[in-house]
């Protein structure tokens, strides 16, 4: 464990490692109270623990390409999503033109590998960040949660499956998401799940996740 970590970030990480063992595919960065250094430091350490497993990037965009990850990921009140995308196609695509892309984006040489996801609240939505280029999309708050409460009222699983239906991407169901309901968001088109306390709280995470896959 890197000795720049404070004591809270470490035991993030050690979450986060105990979370990709349990098999989760993806693990998202999202801690939108550190400065862009204490980011980079733990997104740095996660990426180290965790190399079989994808790490994204909540919004900072710089702190995901410069530390290796697997993607970065906007919100309603991030960076453009076409912009972004555009940056990261000129950047692997060896010609961009600008030495400005280019020292931004050098850590992704020719990988066509790091994604662009995007949270929507609304079928609107969701079809703009597809036209944008978005590799995948999280829709949500689902079902009703005290972290996506500023959102308004849950969504529900039928406008669920009409985003889903409607997008050509993967859709991530976000928002109350438990063992009880996840198969419901897979019902209705999701092509996965997304929780916090699920996975948090979980006294044994190789339970949960094994339990979600079967």
């Amino acid at each position: 464990m890197s000795a720049i970590l404070d004591a809270e970030s470490a035991r993030l990480v050690e979450k986060i490692a105990a979370i990709a063992a349990a098999g989760v595919d993806w693990v998202q960065i999202r801690e939108k109270d550190l400065g862009a250094r204490q980011l980079a430091e733990l997104a740095r350490e996660a990426i180290t623990r965790v190399p079989s497993t994808r790490v994204i990037v909540n919004d900072r965009v710089d702190v995901a390409i410069a530390e290796g990850a697997g993607g970065a990921h906007l919100g309603e009140a991030g960076l453009p999503v076409a912009d972004v995308v555009r940056w990261v196609k000129l950047a692997t695509s060896g010609h961009s033109g600008s030495d400005r892309v280019d020292k931004l984006l050098f850590s992704l040489g020719t990988s066509n590998d790091f994604l662009v996801g995007a949270s929507c609240h609304s079928l609107e939505d969701a079809k703009a960040a597809m036209r944008d280029g978005a590799d995948y999309i999280f829709f949500g708050p689902v079902f009703a949660t005290p972290s996506k409460a500023k959102f308004g009222k849950p969504q529900g699983v039928k406008k669920l499956a009409s985003v889903c239906g409607a997008v050509s991407v993967p859709v991530i169901a976000i928002g109350g998401v438990t063992l009880a309901n996840a198969g419901e968001c897979i019902a209705a088109g999701a092509a996965g799940i997304a929780a916090i306390r699920l996975f948090q709280d979980a006294a044994d995470p190789a339970q949960i996740v094994s339990t979600l896959k079967n």
